[in-house]
């Protein structure tokens, strides 16, 4: 049963996810942010660190809020538990003019920067790490080789079922690829909180964030958003569970923009990062829907 199980505690539904997807049914994976509440404020109960104590492990994403403020506190309250950094070898963006610097959708991905354990305490990184393809497979390696020193005696299982994952990320890449590469896919996006900076990168797109240093835009700001989005010729504006629409409303109404929903913190990540590339490509979506035999 469920009870049984040793636990690993995540701190967020997308890396819950992942690691279910490597770890099988050998552990019970519980997240310690739970759905609809914000990583970057939220506070985590009594229970919850009483139930912290009782896991084998806890998988970090990076550098969320939650983990900025709480890390310490949590390695104070369980003391024998082994912490893991699943971010390890990412190539972080550190603010937003590193937003830019990307590959084209049907270049090779090539990252290679190496990341020191200095990093760890470095303000100002981009968190949204798992927001990327290319960076999901890193974040699976570093989980499986976690799920390794932890229960050795199932090596062989967690490397198969972490090269199915692989497979799939591909899988998800290959298909996000074909849709950005279309001649009229949307090279610019609006969103409120910049949650898909590594995504922009990952394909060459230009996220333009309606938040301004993580506050409400001012009235200027908001005007210069306007021409911006219509400058760049910006179709679409994503907007988050955990944020106000408002903003984002306001300016589709003057721009003619569609607002869009979606959810970065959905444990579906494959199903989340397809969502955002379909509504930067629907028209060429729907044109190879229509090709495809009944």
């Amino acid at each position: 049963s469920e009870g049984d199980k040793p636990v690993i505690t995540v701190t967020i539904e997308p890396l819950r996810y992942f690691t279910e997807a490597i770890a099988g049914d050998n552990f019970n994976v519980i997240s310690m942010v739970p759905k609809g509440s914000s990583p970057e404020t939220y506070d985590p109960t009594p229970q919850q660190l009483v139930d912290l104590a009782k896991s084998k492990a806890y998988f970090r994403i990076g550098y969320i809020g939650f983990e900025q403020t709480w890390m310490d506190k949590l390695t104070d309250n369980a003391p024998h538990l082994q912490f893991f950094d699943t971010s390890r070898g990412i190539d972080l963006i550190y603010d937003s003019s590193h937003a830019h610097h990307h590959h084209d959708a049907d270049e090779p991905h090539a990252h290679d920067s190496i990341q020191d354990d200095e990093h760890q305490h470095l303000l100002g990184v981009e968190p949204h790490v798992w927001s990327s393809a290319y960076n999901a497979q890193i974040i699976a390696g570093n989980i499986v080789n976690a799920l390794c020193a932890i229960d050795k005696g199932n090596e062989e299982v967690y490397m198969e079922r972490y090269k199915s994952l692989c497979n799939q990320i591909e899988h998800t890449d290959s298909l996000i690829c074909h849709m950005l590469s279309a001649p009229n896919a949307d090279r610019a996006f609006m969103i409120y909180h910049p949650a898909l900076s590594y995504f922009a990168r990952d394909y060459g797109l230009h996220q333009i964030s309606i938040e301004e240093g993580g506050k409400e835009p001012s009235p200027a700001h908001l005007k210069a958003l306007i021409d911006l989005c219509q400058a760049e010729d910006v179709r679409v504006i994503f907007v988050q569970p955990e944020f106000d629409k408002r903003n984002a409303e306001t300016i589709a109404q003057q721009t003619g923009t569609k607002v869009v929903p979606i959810n970065p913190l959905s444990y579906d990540w494959e199903e989340e990062m397809l969502n955002v590339a379909q509504a930067l490509a629907p028209q060429a979506e729907a044109k190879k829907k229509n090709k495809d035999p009944a």
